[in-house]
């Protein structure tokens, strides 16, 4: 009896040894597996936040991405770009989108350049109105100018829609037409470019500025919205590629400090030769 206890207890030492054994093997592969593909095999979503003229390009990007290493996450949310960099320097975001180049008070951030985009007044498709000079959109802004007959459309009231606080894009426009702020006088204000274009294809009378490549977008789906030139300049992702479109932006991703695996891994890939097709396809300008 006491040598079959002792067999049996053998035995069961053995198979405790085999399992650990085999736990050690699965972990081994785990992890060499996980550095095969560039990202640590215990990393939790990879966060990027931020402009929401990036976002859609970064989540198509996210989506393909995710498909060549199974098991990552990448969670891709919108608000501005002063959320993406409030984000970054808070530690709440791995990455920051911002529609804009870094100015010199966002020095302790690192931007990687992915593509570039111009920013485009629209009107909706049955204005007259083709094109506007830079002063006509001070005073059409600042609500001087209030009747689109004024600037050669057919008689009626123009509803300014201004981008809010906190998005780059109104920081570019406002830049580029050396208006304040406070000089504005908007009808509607709204966030995102989505809600821009909505804004102006159901309202006639309207007109407001969003990122040409949104406004491609929208207009290949048969939204009833048309680009004004802009002092004799078109406004198209391909005159920003030429260089000849007066408002163009940077669109980049920002980080802080050394980048974890996964981020640094996951930047490579939006700015390398493979994700070209998906600048274009959301009408960016690609930048080698």
């Amino acid at each position: 009896m006491k040598s079959s206890k002792f067999v049996a207890a053998k035995l069961a030492r053995g198979r405790v040894a085999v399992g650990l054994l085999a736990l050690c093997l699965v972990l081994l592969v785990t992890a060499c597996s996980s550095e095969d593909s560039g990202h640590p095999a215990s990393a939790g979503p990879l966060v990027v936040t931020g402009s929401s003229t990036v976002a859609p390009l970064i989540s198509d990007l996210a989506k393909a991405y995710e498909a060549r290493n199974p098991g990552v996450r990448v969670d891709v949310q919108t608000g501005g770009s002063s959320r993406g960099i409030s984000d970054v320097r808070q530690d709440l975001a791995a990455i920051g989108m911002v529609s804009r180049a870094l100015g010199e008070t966002e020095a302790d951030l690192t931007g990687h350049l992915l593509a570039l985009d111009g920013v485009a007044l629209i009107v909706h498709a049955s204005n007259s109105v083709a094109d506007l000079s830079p002063e006509q959109v001070i005073e059409i802004y600042a609500g001087r100018i209030s009747d689109w007959a004024v600037v050669g459309g057919s008689p009626g009231p123009i509803t300014v829609v201004h981008k809010a606080d906190g998005r780059s894009t109104q920081d570019v426009f406002l830049g580029h037409f050396k208006m304040d702020p406070a000089d504005v006088r908007a009808s509607v204000v709204i966030g995102d470019n989505e809600q821009g274009v909505k804004s102006v294809a159901g309202n006639p009378g309207a007109i407001g500025y969003v990122s040409i490549g949104a406004a491609e977008a929208s207009e290949k789906l048969q939204v009833p919205i048309k680009l004004l030139a802009l002092n004799g300049h078109a406004a198209t992702s391909e005159a920003v590629a030429q260089g000849s479109f007066p408002l163009v932006r940077e669109l980049n991703l920002v980080t802080k400090g050394d980048l974890a695996p996964l981020a640094q891994n996951f930047i490579a890939f939006a700015r390398s030769g493979d994700a070209r097709k998906f600048v274009e396809a959301h009408y960016f300008v690609a930048v080698d």
